[in-house]
């Protein structure tokens, strides 16, 4: 009996520090409201181990913000992810693309790739050059020259796993992935081969990242294409 009295203030002070613990973890702010992001996308949106859920930190904000948009608009369809963000205003939209935007850090090494050299400089072509033949764009002249994306809206196409870039590829060739019309991926990923899909994704998976893989400024060049996610990503933050 003794012994349960004595045990009485630690109770009662452990009581009142309660409400202090609890107001110190949950503080309502983006970071905290960003985790349900993150356990898919992995730590600080680096991308998770699966090679399925894409990085998402530094990708450019006009990006992110069409993303979700379309996400929540049926543009594209992913379950989760249409689930998750269906209720999702604009301006909330524009405020967590402004947060992972605005992430700057380091990239995971590539991983090996599996594949033979005559595959890997088909996509080194592609990814390049392009082929005016058959009027496709190289990925660089809208990704940029380092093909780490290009402000406003473009993303980069480095430090992305083969089997997500395969997965992404697909969706826009049976229009389970969409954007805003013109559709520029979806023309080009309809007029890839399922080899010319294979060599570009592998010879992107096992490039280096450069060590300023932040995206590039908008060129003064027209693009090759009209592409309206473009256009669209016009309300996103400077």
């Amino acid at each position: 009996m003794f012994r349960s009295f004595r045990a009485i203030p630690l109770f009662l002070a452990l009581l009142t520090a309660l409400p202090a613990i609890a107001a110190e973890r949950f503080q309502d702010t983006i970071a905290q409201r960003v985790a349900a992001c993150t356990t898919c996308h992995g730590k600080d949106g680096r991308a998770a181990s699966d090679g399925y859920y894409p990085r998402i930190a530094g990708k450019t904000e006009g990006y992110l913000v069409n993303q979700l948009q379309n996400f929540r608009d049926g543009r594209r369809n992913y379950r989760l992810m249409n689930h998750l963000v269906a209720h999702f205003s604009d301006d909330y939209i524009r405020e967590i693309a402004h947060y992972f935007a605005a992430l700057d850090l380091p990239y995971a090494a590539p991983q090996p790739i599996a594949v033979d050299a005559a595959t890997l400089e088909r996509g080194r072509v592609l990814a390049t050059q392009g082929e005016v033949a058959r009027k496709l764009p190289a990925c660089a002249a809208c990704h940029g020259a380092t093909l780490t994306g290009m402000l406003p809206a473009t993303p980069g196409l480095l430090g992305l796993p083969r089997d997500y870039l395969n997965a992404q590829l697909g969706a826009w060739q049976v229009e389970q992935r969409r954007a805003h019309a013109p559709d520029c991926m979806g023309q080009i990923a309809r007029s890839l081969t399922q080899a010319d899909i294979l060599a570009v994704s592998s010879w992107l998976a096992a490039q280096p990242i450069p060590a300023n893989a932040r995206p590039a400024p908008p060129s003064a060049a027209a693009l090759p294409l009209q592409c309206g996610s473009t256009q669209a990503s016009a309300g996103a933050r400077p």
